[in-house]
């Protein structure tokens, strides 16, 4: 019930205005989000990279409804690739790049409002914009998911980018009841794909409601990635999870799948995890914070026990 409300919260653009302009908020956005600049984003990656951790950076912003604004997020992420080129770290794909279709534009609509597949062809152009700086800085783009109703788009693009970008990655999310069908099909040599749970509201028709359900369909997805050809990122803080991902792991070849956890939750956990495996750090930056925090209180209720007391005590 509480997740139901956060999440409708983060569509709330009256509770956006309230939390945004709170000082107190900023303490706990500091702790998920690296700061509002690329150079933010630099900072922290290198520190990460230092403390033996992969960092994948994603510029905050979705489901933007013009043109102009989806035209610089996609220069924003050139910017960035070159600035993490030119600082050493994005060889081998260390650090690397995640990206919301939505941000460069797949939900445009036409002038009378309507939805239209010029949406696509925007997004796509974008996308593949982002995927020629990234094999130039000599690192990989990961198209990330978003809601029920973007998935057939996000999975279709990045299916028709890796004919001439091999390494793009795909999210899919356990919450979804369509997802197990999708990573069949997804599991296929060198095809890196993301699994993870999943944090937006969806309609009961399209994902499961109960939290067991969706363990229980991460489970699923995660043995057919683990035993498939491709490459495994497998985004879970759920120790009883990343349990189950280490013994599949022993099976696998040194390398062959990574762990992905977020920034600012659980760091010792990840730096335990990369004593003996590959570790990679969700880092989100930018301005437009708001929904990915109320996410994050969303998925962990000690996450808003810390907020509403930082509230608290700034108020």
């Amino acid at each position: 019930m509480l997740r139901k409300a956060l999440l409708a919260a983060a569509a709330s653009e009256r509770v956006r205005e309230l939390v945004t302009v709170t000082p107190a908020a900023r303490s706990v956005v500091d702790r998920y989000v690296a700061g509002e600049s690329s150079e933010d984003a630099v900072t922290v990656a290198r520190r990460l990279r230092s403390a033996g951790l992969l960092v994948t950076l994603d510029y905050l912003g979705e489901e933007t409804g013009d043109a102009q604004r989806a035209a610089a997020t996609a220069a924003q992420y050139v910017h960035l690739l070159g600035k993490l080129a030119a600082e050493g770290l994005t060889e081998n794909g260390a650090v690397e790049i995640s990206v919301k279709p939505t941000a460069l534009g797949l939900l445009l609509k036409s002038e009378d409002g309507r939805p239209t597949a010029v949406g696509e062809w925007v997004a796509n152009d974008h996308l593949e914009r982002i995927a020629v700086a990234a094999r130039e800085a000599g690192t990989t783009v990961t198209v990330d998911a978003e809601d029920h109703r973007t998935t057939d788009a996000s999975l279709r693009m990045a299916t028709a980018l890796r004919d001439r970008f091999s390494s793009v990655g795909s999210v899919v999310q356990a919450s979804l009841r369509r997802t197990e069908a999708d990573v069949r099909a997804l599991a296929a040599p060198g095809v890196r794909v993301r699994l993870c749970k999943g944090a937006y509201a969806e309609p009961p028709e399209e994902a499961y409601p109960a939290k067991h359900d969706v363990d229980r369909s991460f489970a699923r997805c995660l043995r057919i990635l683990m035993n498939g050809p491709g490459y495994p990122m497998i985004a879970t803080h759920d120790p009883r999870l990343i349990a189950i991902t280490g013994s599949l792991g022993l099976g696998r070849a040194n390398g062959g799948f990574e762990y992905q956890m977020l920034y600012g939750v659980r760091p010792e956990e990840q730096l335990r995890l990369a004593a003996g495996a590959q570790v990679r750090v969700y880092v989100p930056y930018g301005n437009d914070w708001y929904r990915y925090l109320v996410r994050r209180l969303a998925e962990r209720p000690a996450n808003l026990a810390l907020f509403l007391r930082s509230l608290r005590s700034g108020s």
